[in-house]
């Protein structure tokens, strides 16, 4: 049998051959699976996809239709995915619940360190021999507030580098972590949360309950010398709102690995495009924001178990098992 896997990385390639040698065959695509991509996938009854697939009804009747029965989503969000349509076809869904927190919670501290000691600008002005320290100028985060919205693993993994640092610590989620908590970690409203903190950072998923949490009233109620970081779900901020507290001059920085339209954009060469998102063409001319392509989770750690928890998916499908990866759950292979 052969798999066919969408959207894979030229790093990220070996990984996936490697990991599926002696169970199954692989073919990898780097073309990410759409309703105009689909009809590849016809005659594979397993294709796995990236976090940025498009897998609505239509993309997903296509898939049925050629044969596909089991999708093994290679991230731990699945908010891309309609799982009702995919309950309805008989299509059985998997995706990787767990894989290391510490490649999300580091790289949401490389953001907030690097918009808060001005190293992207730094390093440009170096590149021209230009070593004056006008406009560099940053903060220690020692002694000041971080609030973390959502407390999970990785919430916690960035929790810990933060008492760390020695900062004092905010949270907000629907449960309390007790690992948190014994870091000094004091849960309060999200209001009180995101008005003391100097560095606010976001780790949880995207539904329709934490769509735009931080809204124009969010972002307004913020420190205005406060740092915004998202290395989550781009959702979870709502772009527009944020473009305008940033033309406002607001915020020290923000640092942003994820964003709310990156399906087509993200993972993808479109230098030599004209790229018609006029709120991501303005959100990334502002001098104390930094964009990157949602590669919070992009470490050999990570996604080695990424991928072999996705093999896993596909072995524990074929015979018949049930993990707490499905999410939609597998019917009996004819």
């Amino acid at each position: 049998m052969e798999i066919l896997a969408f959207g894979v990385q030229s790093d990220e390639k070996p990984l996936i051959e490697r990991a599926f040698d002696g169970h199954c065959e692989v073919r990898c695509l780097d073309v990410f699976l759409t309703e105009d991509t689909a009809p590849i996938a016809a005659g594979h009854e397993i294709v796995s996809s990236s976090v940025n697939a498009e897998l609505g009804p239509r993309v997903l009747e296509i898939l049925a239709a050629g044969g596909t029965r089991m999708i093994a989503q290679r991230s731990t969000g699945f908010n891309n995915i309609d799982l009702d349509a995919a309950g309805r076809l008989g299509m059985t869904v998997a995706r990787v619940s767990y894989y290391s927190p510490y490649s999300v919670a580091e790289f949401a501290w490389t953001l907030g360190m690097a918009v808060n000691r001005r190293v992207v600008r730094a390093a440009n002005r170096t590149r021209d021999f230009d070593f004056r320290l006008d406009g560099l100028m940053g903060r220690d985060m020692h002694g000041r507030t971080a609030g973390v919205l959502g407390t999970g693993k990785i919430g916690e993994a960035f929790t810990r580098i933060a008492h760390g640092f020695g900062m004092r610590l905010l949270g907000w989620d629907v449960a309390e972590n007790p690992a948190c908590m014994e870091l000094g970690m004091k849960y309060v409203p999200k209001q009180q949360l995101l008005a003391e903190s100097d560095l606010v950072t976001l780790h949880l998923p995207l539904m329709p309950e934490t769509q735009h949490l931080i809204d124009a009233a969010a972002l307004r109620s913020m420190k205005d010398d406060a740092i915004l970081v998202n290395s989550s779900r781009g959702g979870l901020v709502d772009t527009r709102a944020l473009v305008a507290e940033l033309r406002e001059g607001r915020f020290t920085g923000v640092g942003l690995d994820v964003y709310e339209a990156e399906a087509g954009l993200f993972f993808v060469d479109r230098s030599l495009e004209a790229v018609d998102d006029d709120t991501l063409a303005r959100l990334v001319t502002f001098p104390n924001v930094l964009v990157t392509s949602h590669q919070a989770y992009y470490t050999e750690d990570a996604v080695a178990q990424i991928v072999d928890t996705t093999v896993r998916n596909v072995l524990d499908y074929l015979a018949g098992r049930r993990s707490e990866n499905v999410l939609v759950p597998a019917l009996a292979r004819s």
